[in-house]
């Protein structure tokens, strides 16, 4: 595939022999799998990421922290969450189909402005002492409007990028960056917030997202293949979506694992809880963050090492395995009453995240043809921002009913039942492979 600006018009992929590195030797093969590097257009796209990744996690923190200093009140907080969570699930279904109607790049770059010069609105309404919660709940949805038209196309190009045999490899180099921005983006937003001040973070972000920009612009041409053009992008084309994942097992399968794994098994929304109540003697402020950093770290870990995973070509039983790891690893933490032990449980727990993402997003990129990928993308998208809100939700509600050790170990387990029940009853994810 020529990956220069001009680049071809058939969207085919590179081959595996113009991409392929010698065999790697002794600890290297063990480490992260970089070969879809070697593709200067992925190289481009994941190499923005980096920034952005970390850019994005500081509009995270400001923007809660902003709406939390003008109203003193959680409750705002968590409203304001709720107000971009439909944005997000009606542009995400929509911008899937719209991926599969339009050149993906053009969609790329509108989108990545859209969100840029809402980070600017951002910075412009902080800058200016507005103060005004409604403003910021508006520029929210619109940022996650936006965000929601991004997501779909831009992991559905990846297809288009690299060959179908380094899918996982690509998908862990950019799960990777995500998890260490989740990592290092708060962290730096705490160190620079009493420095420059909380407008300053938003327009950072505007900053990093033109890297973005640049980035999709030097990317190839990335049209609708032969027979997929003139396609509109309205409810029918939605509909079609969600019919082509029930006729596909496969697919159908990959989404319901990731929901067993989120919905019952997520238990962020008991970190407090735990931090004050159980291991309150290690200190509550230390307890909460290495609770909070444990999965993130853990899965960063787990992408430095994706080597020893990424070449695996049962994607199924690789999905089921990290599914029944997660939750294994759930339940260990909530059985412990160590701090440190349980956090290695978490930290286990987002390896075994790190690897079903890899091999999650692997099947719904090659399992489904290209005129179909942005869909299912957005499909993904939403229940990847759904599953841990309706965890949240769960285990708020048992941890106050059972405690918050029995609801973490019990979903932890249900985790594990459910997953494997599931893998047994349909054998299709089972006998996925590339």
């Amino acid at each position: 595939m020529d990956t220069s600006q001009s680049g071809t018009q058939s969207g085919a992929q590179p081959s595996d022999e113009t991409t392929a590195a010698p065999p790697r030797r002794g600890w290297r093969r063990w480490a992260m799998d970089t070969r879809p590097l070697a593709v200067p257009a992925y190289r481009r796209l994941w190499s923005s990421t980096i920034v952005t990744s970390v850019g994005s996690q500081l509009t995270a923190v400001a923007v809660p922290k902003q709406i939390y200093d003008i109203t003193g009140s959680s409750a705002w907080v968590g409203a304001a969450s709720l107000a971009g969570l439909l944005p997000l699930i009606v542009f995400a279904l929509w911008g899937g189909a719209v991926a599969d109607a339009m050149d993906r790049r053009k969609l790329l770059l509108i989108t990545n402005c859209g969100i840029a010069l809402t980070s600017l609105l951002f910075w412009l309404q902080a800058v200016t002492g507005l103060e005004s919660v409604a403003a910021l709940m508006v520029l929210l949805a619109m940022q996650q409007a936006f965000w929601g038209l991004n997501a779909p196309a831009r992991t559905a190009s990846i297809a288009r990028l690299v060959p179908e045999a380094q899918l996982p490899a690509a998908n862990a180099l950019g799960s990777t960056v995500m998890q260490t921005g989740q990592v290092v983006g708060p962290l730096l937003a705490g160190a620079l917030i009493p420095v420059i001040g909380l407008p300053e973070l938003y327009l950072i972000d505007a900053l990093a997202l033109c890297v973005t920009v640049w980035a999709v612009y030097r990317l190839p041409a990335l049209p609708p293949l032969a027979g997929a053009t003139g396609r509109r992008a309205g409810v029918r084309e939605i509909v079609e979506g969600f019919r082509y994942i029930s006729m596909h097992k496969v697919l159908l399968l990959s989404f319901l694992a990731d929901i067993i794994a989120m919905v019952f098994g997520m238990p962020r929304a008991l970190f407090p809880q735990l931090a004050a109540q159980t291991y309150g003697s290690y200190g509550e402020g230390l307890a909460l963050g290495l609770l909070f950093a444990a999965i993130p770290v853990g899965a960063v870990l787990g992408g430095l090492f994706s080597g020893t995973f990424s070449r695996a070509r049962r994607h199924g039983w690789m999905v089921i395995g990290a599914v029944v790891g997660w939750g294994a690893a759930i339940a260990g933490s909530g059985l412990s009453r160590n701090l440190w032990i349980a956090v290695a449980f978490l930290a286990a727990a987002g390896v075994a995240d790190m690897v079903s993402m890899v091999f999650r997003g692997a099947i719904l990129l090659s399992a489904a043809t290209d005129e179909m990928r942005g869909r299912m993308q957005g499909v993904f998208t939403v229940v990847v921002a759904g599953g841990p809100r309706l965890a949240d939700v769960l285990h708020g509600t048992t941890g106050s009913v059972f405690g918050p050790r029995a609801a973490v170990a019990g979903g932890g387990l249900l985790v594990v039942a459910v997953m494997l029940a599931l893998a047994a009853a349909v054998p299709a994810l089972r006998r996925y492979r590339v």
